[in-house]
């Protein structure tokens, strides 16, 4: 167990016997008390030195943690609470944990599409009334959203079948699609880019990973027959090398060398497209720089590098340099007619 959890036992402990004013506390006592609570926890002997309970006793009794405890010595062996009705667990927010409070409060409200957090919301604006300085305050945070988005209306239901782990007959039509296409899946994973929410599953039959975005869902329904399967090529780390959420297959990341102009370089810079992105060049001439990064080349990438415009060249490799080249020329001679 974490050191600092077994300090917060032992708090706790010296709490529990100080208000037990039926019984005289001596330090040994409270040393004997606190080993016995840590034996309770972990189940095994752990004994708390006597350097340890003072430590303690010390740190309650300051305001280091909010508690100031009025823990006071009497016939020169004994400890108590100067006040018989004082406890840490009674004790006041402080400013500290009131801005954390509403900091919290406020990134919560940010999730509200999902049913679980709106029992959190409900839990916490209780406890925000409690709090006065949070009365009339506008929040500070706001993530990019936009609740009129299509879709939004399967987070949940697709959230418990995930967790679950049950077998979805989804019905799907893509942009270009007259109809709608069955789709027999085994999900894993809601993921949201750029406001948009898909699903990632494996399809029955060849297990096939791929995504689909919930806005294109015509409707779904469980297919208790179908046994959930695992995909072992899905993990954790599945979208390491990934821009966005389009990864075909076992697809290979590339090595992309790109040059930033002095109008976009500090940009990418502080903002870069990739966690493997570094730099691996800077001109101090021209104020360019050169950047060098591993991912997997895909639609969410083509079209975050074309979004910068003039302002970068693509060096390596040539696949994609003249990708964006023949991008660049269609949408030139859409201007030059």
């Amino acid at each position: 167990m974490a050191q600092n959890k077994n300090a917060l036992l032992r708090y706790r402990t010296i709490d529990r016997c100080l208000r037990n004013t039926g019984r005289r506390w001596t330090l040994q006592d409270l040393v004997d008390a606190c080993s016995d609570a840590l034996y309770e926890y972990e189940g095994k002997q752990n004994l708390v030195s006597t350097r340890t309970v003072q430590l303690d006793i010390q740190m309650m009794r300051s305001d280091r943690l909010g508690y100031e405890a009025p823990i006071e010595v009497y016939d020169k062996k004994y400890y108590r609470y100067a006040d018989p009705d004082y406890s840490i667990s009674n004790r006041p927010l402080s400013q500290h944990d009131i801005d954390v409070l509403n900091r919290t409060i406020d990134l919560l409200r940010q999730f509200d599409e999902f049913d679980r957090f709106h029992d959190m919301v409900d839990v916490v604006s209780r406890l925000q009334d409690k709090v006065a300085s949070a009365v009339s305050r506008r929040p500070i945070v706001d993530f990019e959203r936009n609740p009129n988005l299509k879709g939004l209306e399967h987070l949940n239901p697709l959230y418990d079948i995930i967790a679950n782990r049950q077998t979805v007959c989804i019905n799907y039509r893509s942009f270009n699609a007259r109809k709608p296409v069955p789709y027999i899946l085994f999900p894993y994973l809601l993921k949201e880019y750029r406001n948009r929410w898909f699903v990632f599953g494996s399809r029955a039959g060849d297990m096939k990973l791929f995504n689909l975005a919930l806005d294109r869902i015509v409707g779904f329904h469980l297919c208790p027959d179908i046994p959930y399967k695992e995909n072992p090529d899905f993990s954790e780390d599945y979208f390491a090398d990934v821009v966005g959420v389009t990864k075909h297959g076992r697809t290979k990341r590339e090595r992309i060398v790109l040059r930033a102009d002095n109008s976009q370089a500090s940009y990418i810079l502080t903002k870069p497209i990739h966690s493997s992105q570094r730099l691996i060049e800077k001109n101090k001439a021209d104020g360019s720089m050169t950047f060098e990064l591993e991912v997997v080349v895909n639609y969410e990438l083509t079209t975050q590098l074309i979004g910068f415009g003039d302002g970068i060249k693509i060096l390596e490799p040539l696949s994609l340099a003249r990708q964006l080249s023949d991008i660049f020329r269609r949408a030139s001679s859409l201007y030059s007619e």
